[in-house]
């Protein structure tokens, strides 16, 4: 078990209608959340979740960016779900909310966050066990010990909840999360699906702390390769003369089908509302696509698993992000197309 002290210390980064029959009475009411990091996953989710909790229950945001907290509370009041505060400080998140919701982009912010709520002391108690769902998607090593830096002191319990489906899925509320919480209290793993289904439409229990990461980063080497693999085929097909379109309504109807293929379909115009079709714009940032396969690598060498498919996917995240940074990751294929064409 790795001491609370492991976590490591530094200085912190800058950091309408109610769907009541998805609230279940297990969980309080006139309760206050918490939500921290408003990124192009998080403000969605957060927005859901405002949209979905009673409207007697407040909701506090925090985020590094002024701005999209500020922007975050005049929609809420606009739209008029509920009352909504923000805070320039994760601390204060912490202090006054029952249930607190991650999304951060990387494990260095998920233990600046966490440092910064747990380094002024303990935080204050209150009628029911506080709750931390991270839905960020970092490696298993540094969400232990996070989860144990939370634990040990009595300071709450720590679930590691990553989620799947991307933007389009975190605006409709459509995510699935898979998550890991002890079994040992079946009322905790129940408390966490009902906060996920608020964002979501399922949550799959993997097992015990830790293994919501391990899980998420599985599926994600598959996403990588899967992603690069349609876009090497859509290319491949193109240049045989075969219709994109066509292309495409084929392979999702055969053994190609995969979620690079179908919904997030790399070749512009295939699919209407891609990224692909937006220039690149929104969608999984190539940054973090490359991220989450350096994790994957990671937890693979610590585990002796072997990844054989890994340094070459690993190289060409790196040489597309070299040149279109911030793009998302279907962007693999202009990459590849731009190169067919030389």
């Amino acid at each position: 078990m790795i001491p609370a002290r492991a976590l490591p210390l530094g200085k912190s980064i800058k950091s309408g209608s109610h769907s009541q029959r998805l609230f279940s009475t297990s969980l309080r009411r006139d309760a206050t959340w918490g939500f921290i990091g408003l990124g192009r996953m998080g403000y969605p989710m957060a927005k859901n979740l405002r949209a979905k909790i009673p409207a007697s229950d407040t909701l506090i945001v925090h985020d590094v960016n002024e701005q999209a907290m500020r922007q975050f509370v005049d929609e809420a009041k606009t739209a008029s779900t509920g009352p909504v505060e923000f805070t320039d400080s994760a601390r204060t998140v912490a202090e006054k909310s029952l249930n607190i919701i991650t999304s951060l982009p990387q494990p260095v912010h998920v233990r600046h966050v966490f440092h910064s709520i747990l380094k002024p002391g303990p935080l204050p108690q209150l009628e029911q066990e506080r709750l931390f769902i991270d839905t960020s998607t970092i490696d298993p090593v540094t969400s232990k010990e996070v989860a144990y830096a939370v634990q040990a002191p009595n300071q709450g319990r720590f679930v590691d909840a990553p989620m799947s489906g991307g933007v389009v899925a975190a605006e409709a509320g459509t995510l699935s999360f898979m998550f890991g919480a002890s079994s040992k209290t079946g009322a905790l793993v129940d408390r966490v699906r009902e906060i996920l289904a608020l964002m979501g439409k399922k949550a799959w229990h993997l097992g015990e702390q830790g293994t919501g990461v391990s899980g998420k980063l599985a599926n994600n080497y598959i996403l990588a390769i899967n992603n690069i693999a349609v876009a090497e085929a859509m290319n491949l097909g193109i240049r045989w003369g075969l219709d994109p379109k066509t292309l495409a309504d084929m392979i999702n109807a055969s053994t190609g089908r995969c979620w690079p293929s179908e919904v997030n379909n790399p070749v512009p115009g295939v699919i209407e509302k891609s990224p692909a079709s937006r220039d690149y714009e929104g969608g999984f940032g190539i940054g973090l696509m490359r991220k989450d396969l350096k994790l994957a690598i990671d937890a693979a060498q610590e585990s002796g698993a072997p990844l054989e498919l890994a340094a070459t996917a690993r190289g060409l995240y790196e040489a597309v992000e070299d040149i279109y940074p911030g793009k998302d990751f279907s962007i693999v294929y202009k990459y590849l197309s731009d190169i067919s064409r030389r």
